[in-house]
């Protein structure tokens, strides 16, 4: 145990001891440099204090100055108590704010320069005197550089650690991100046309005796949908395995309001019967808008045709005050007592109408289902006809 305490002890407290020690008892030529005797040991006092001069900077120097100026004011100038104010003046200027260790530093080299006058027989500018506060100056100065450079060091590890914790982060937001586009985009080109084949096929099965043709038109919408489902989830494949972000092609469905009368009649195929309400003049919409009311149209009837009760709905296209409102209605069924206002479907949908600067809002009122959604034109020009003439 002593052996691995002493290896601790750290080599600049012993060098720096050691030198306290040495220029203690040199036998230097000039009688006024040699203490002997209790000056000596007074001289000596502060290898006591050198390796707490890290923690107790201040002490450390108070008690190699006092040892200084006792022995000054017998007549001796101690060269050991000297490096031992040159160290501890390093360390305070190291260890402590740089206000404060300046301060301390000039008033050692002050104390020193006063006190030294004493044994050199007042002479306030003996070259022997000046050489030793000078001494002290140069070794708070070397004691502040070491602060600020590592200060300096510390701050740019720190900003090295922010911003390493920065870009991960922002790696987890991409992924984040990147997860709810591919959920969106999955719900957008596969939910739509596997609900339409659930549907169709619960008709095909409830008409096969009854009504043969009918469930051969069921059929013949399932195997339509199958089709675009596969083509559909190959587009997205091919998305998601694509190495180039620059190059990636955007495989996602970009249907408008031009292409509503069509959506409404692949619903009217899969036994929904829609009522398509629309205003003749409609306000022009950015590309972004456009895409995102068709998107808005087709949840809606997808949930009619899911969760509604009756097999029809109602579509109210409409301008006003340089927006469009789009209000998807449908009646529940009896057995539903809330609206399906929390589904993945219509939350995706509600992120997409916000990303445009749009609302989407639902409710429940007297046994129907109401979507309504608001998107801002692009200008207020008005698009003759509409888009969706």
């Amino acid at each position: 145990m002593p052996s691995s305490r002493a290896a601790a002890v750290p080599l600049s407290d012993v060098v720096a001891v050691a030198a306290v020690v040495l220029f203690g008892v040199l036998p230097f030529p000039d009688e006024l440099f040699r203490a002997r005797g209790l000056l000596l040991v007074v001289a000596l006092v502060p290898v006591v204090v050198i390796p707490l001069r890290r923690r107790l900077p201040l002490v450390a120097l108070g008690v190699s100055l006092a040892c200084t100026v006792a022995v000054a004011l017998a007549g001796t100038l101690a060269p050991g108590a000297l490096v031992a104010v040159m160290i501890t003046a390093f360390s305070v200027a190291d260890r402590t704010r740089r206000s404060l260790g300046l301060v301390c530093v000039a008033a050692a080299a002050l104390v020193v320069f006063f006190v030294s006058a004493v044994p050199l027989d007042g002479e306030l500018f003996d070259s022997r005197a000046v050489q030793f506060v000078t001494f002290i100056v140069l070794a708070g100065a070397l004691g502040d550089a070491t602060r600020s450079r590592r200060e300096a060091i510390a701050a740019v590890t720190e900003r090295a650690e922010r911003a390493e914790q920065g870009r991960e982060d922002e790696a987890r937001r991409r992924v984040v991100e990147e997860r709810v586009r591919i959920a969106r985009d999955l719900h957008d080109v596969v939910a739509h046309q596997i609900s339409v084949i659930s549907l169709s096929a619960g008709v095909a099965s409830s008409s096969l005796e009854s009504r043969p043709e009918r469930a051969r038109e069921a059929l013949t919408t399932i195997r339509s949908a199958s089709r675009t489902v596969l083509a559909d989830i190959g587009g997205l494949m091919a998305l998601l395995r694509a190495d180039d972000d620059g190059e990636r092609p955007d495989l996602r469905p970009q249907a408008g309001l031009d292409q509503l009368d069509a959506l409404v009649r692949r619903f009217a195929d899969a036994g929904l019967h829609v009522e398509l309400r629309r205003e003749p003049v409609l306000v022009a919409l950015s590309p972004a808008c456009d895409h995102v009311a068709y998107l808005a149209v087709q949840e809606g009837l997808t949930n009619a045709h899911k969760h509604g009760g009756g097999d029809r709905a109602v579509v109210d296209v409409r301008a006003g005050d340089g927006a469009l409102a789009l209000t998807i209605t449908s009646p529940l069924r009896v057995e539903d007592a809330d609206a399906p206002s929390s589904g993945h479907g219509l939350r995706g949908l509600r992120e997409r109408v916000a990303s445009v600067r749009g609302r989407a809002t639902t409710s429940d009122t007297d046994g129907e289902f109401r979507l309504e959604i608001t998107l801002p034109a692009e200008t207020s020009a008005q698009s003759a006809g509409g888009r969706g003439q």
